[in-house]
């Protein structure tokens, strides 16, 4: 045993990486166990973490076996002595292939959320994982880098096969290991802890980085703050009108817009909350609309009663929608519902509704519950979004979930209360949500417009 965990072999590496700190500088981690180990690296050195997707092709009787990789921009590596030697068929290594890229194509939403990854060209990568056995993942992360233009491929990992570790002397300009024993029967046994690593930890080291690092594409523009001052002056404030009752509202539909999503807070909030208005932002830069309103008048707002009225917060939202349909450059957009603690039930209650065409659903902290009866009927695709530490919660969400037969996941996000307030916490809600709804609003809308159209 050479690491005490993953923070531990982050550490030791990067003291070996020291000579690159100050240099341009780009850390790549492969998910998911060499995310943490990067994050170490990127703080270490002062440069900005991503990931770049890769996935193993594993033997299939023998899957941590690795016959060949797979990884973003149409990667694909085979190892052919290995699929002979394991006798594999044509046939069957497409079957595991195939299974591969769909998983890869749901790291990619979660991960990326709609978002491209970092500019490479002409940099320094520096490419990490949390050990090598065959390599085969670190060679398709190699090659996936190299066509995005990296000058100088760095490949970084605590503890690695020495035979793979020399072969990939040929694909990285330089290969930097801890520890290359001949005889390497299993990377976890130079770990004295080697747990698995969840979507939720990637999603938490990324945002950790983002905020740490700043926001490089604004850092690139050498603009920030004056970016930011157009952007808010380009955010107008709408009024949605219903009979006597007006609701202010923000409205933001970027350039080339591939969905809107509408926003339905919860009791004692508004469309001023500065979580629902940084969850936004985070969706504007993947490129889709928002509508951030208020649900009740002042005076209604002051009345318990109307708060944890469903009903009547449900038939706001169908009315904000129908109203969004008439807006300028939202007419067409597949619409997404984004609901929070009480807004979640009225977002489920709405999505039930077939004629309100909801493409997708994403309640954060939410009281699912509340819209009991309407839950077998909401077809959208739902992701459920909880703190790890809101028990309650916790329970009504699995509950309601198992009476949704629409596609569903419920996510807990580690460390989180009910209101997330925890440090990164509510960031890990904008990349869960972004990615949702920029598959979903892009593909899935797709989907349903091409159903609607076909001929019955």
């Amino acid at each position: 045993m050479f690491f005490v965990d993953r923070q531990d072999a982050g550490e030791q590496l990067a003291a070996r990486l020291e000579y690159l700190h100050g240099l341009d500088v780009v850390v790549v981690g492969l998910p998911r166990g060499g995310v943490p180990v990067a994050a170490e690296v990127a703080e270490a050195l002062g440069a900005p973490l991503d990931v770049c997707l890769v996935r193993k092709v594993g033997v299939p009787f023998q899957p941590e076996l690795a016959m060949g990789a797979i990884g973003e921009d149409g990667v694909r590596i085979v190892h052919h002595e290995l699929v002979r030697a394991a006798r594999v068929s044509e046939r069957e290594f497409a079957q595991v292939e195939q299974s591969e890229r769909a998983a890869l194509e749901r790291m990619l939403r979660w991960y990326r959320g709609g978002s491209g990854p970092l500019d490479v060209r002409g940099r320094t990568v520096i490419v990490v994982d949390d050990g090598l056995a065959t390599g085969a993942t670190a060679q398709a992360a190699c090659t996936v880098l190299r066509r995005r233009g990296a000058s100088r491929i760095v490949l970084a990992v605590p503890v690695g096969a020495a035979e793979a570790v020399e072969r990939l002397r040929g694909f990285a300009d330089e290969v930097v290991c801890a520890h290359a024993p001949r005889d390497l029967s299993a990377i976890s046994l130079h770990y004295a802890r080697f747990q698995p690593v969840s979507d939720g930890q990637v999603i938490e080291c990324l945002e950790h980085a983002a905020k740490r690092f700043g926001d490089v594409a604004a850092a690139e523009t050498a603009a920030t703050s004056f970016a930011g001052a157009r952007r808010a002056a380009r955010v107008p404030e709408v009024e949605i009108t219903l009979g006597q009752i007006h609701l202010p509202g923000r409205l933001e539909i970027p350039e080339n817009a591939r969905g809107i999503v509408v926003f339905a807070h919860g009791a004692g909030s508004s469309h001023t909350s500065p979580r629902n208005r940084f969850v936004a932002g985070q969706l504007n830069r993947a490129r889709l609309g928002t509508l951030v309103f208020d649900l009740l008048s002042a005076e209604e707002a002051a009345d318990r009663q109307a708060v944890f009225d469903i009903d009547l917060l449900a038939e706001r939202l169908a009315h904000a929608m129908r109203w969004l349909r008439e807006q300028p450059g939202a007419a067409r957009l597949p619409i997404g519902l984004f609901g929070a603690s009480t807004g979640a039930a009225a977002a489920l209650q709405a999505a039930a509704d077939p004629d309100t065409e909801v493409a997708a659903l994403v309640c954060r902290g939410g009281r699912p519950d509340l819209a009991g009866p309407y839950l077998p009927a909401v077809s959208a695709p739902t992701l459920l979004i909880v703190g790890s530490h809101d028990h309650a919660a916790i329970d009504l969400n699995r509950r309601a979930q198992g009476r949704m037969r629409c596609e569903s996941r419920l996510v807990l996000v580690a460390g989180a209360g009910h209101l997330f307030e925890e440090p990164h916490t509510l960031g890990v809600v904008a990349r869960l949500a972004r990615g949702w709804f920029a598959y979903h609003l892009q593909f899935g809308g797709l989907e349903r417009r091409m159903a609607a159209a076909a001929p019955r």
